[in-house]
């Protein structure tokens, strides 16, 4: 994106699922428009418009918690509400025991399942959709709201797959 001047559109190819709401949740934080992805057979073709001049530094939700933490709160059955933002599928093949699957684009929608005075921790692969989520829930009045970086992608503590 550095190299682009304000306004060009760029095209990126992906193959994980995941990757829309990657990308979405990076462009609204740095001001940059996501202007839609086309499915291409197995790749995601996603299309990006740089800002124009405003740029927009990445907004980044003030608390944020290791994995390493994150694990040690699990394992000391504090009340806790773990929630993951990941796609479907990736947290069915490997998610954290108890976590709550909303994925990022469900999550308007569905943030009446979530209580606003629980302690919430919020995870996906690499802390950037977990990062969009935990904003927006602050933004609606959750009041304790943590982002779990890096995530799932150097999570080493216990995981199940929901896969039969």
């Amino acid at each position: 994106m550095n190299t682009l001047e304000a306004g060009q559109v760029i095209e990126i190819q992906a193959t994980d699922k995941g990757s829309r709401a990657d990308i979405q949740a990076w462009a609204q934080s740095t001001g940059n428009q996501f202007l839609g992805t086309i499915e291409d057979g197995d790749v995601l073709k996603h299309y990006l418009r740089k800002s124009t001049g405003e740029e927009v530094n990445e907004q980044k939700h003030p608390n944020i918690i290791s994995n390493k933490d994150l694990e040690v709160k699990i394992n000391s059955n504090q009340g806790i509400v773990l929630l993951d933002v990941r796609e479907t599928a990736e947290y069915a093949f490997n998610h954290i025991p108890n976590a709550i699957s909303i994925p990022l684009g469900e999550l308007e929608e569905k943030m009446a399942q979530l209580n606003k005075d629980d302690e919430i921790y919020v995870i996906c692969r690499t802390g950037n959709r977990s990062d969009l989520a935990a904003q927006k829930l602050t933004e609606k009045g959750f009041s304790n709201v943590n982002n779990v970086v890096p995530g799932m992608s150097k999570w080493s503590g216990k995981t199940i797959n929901s896969i039969g």
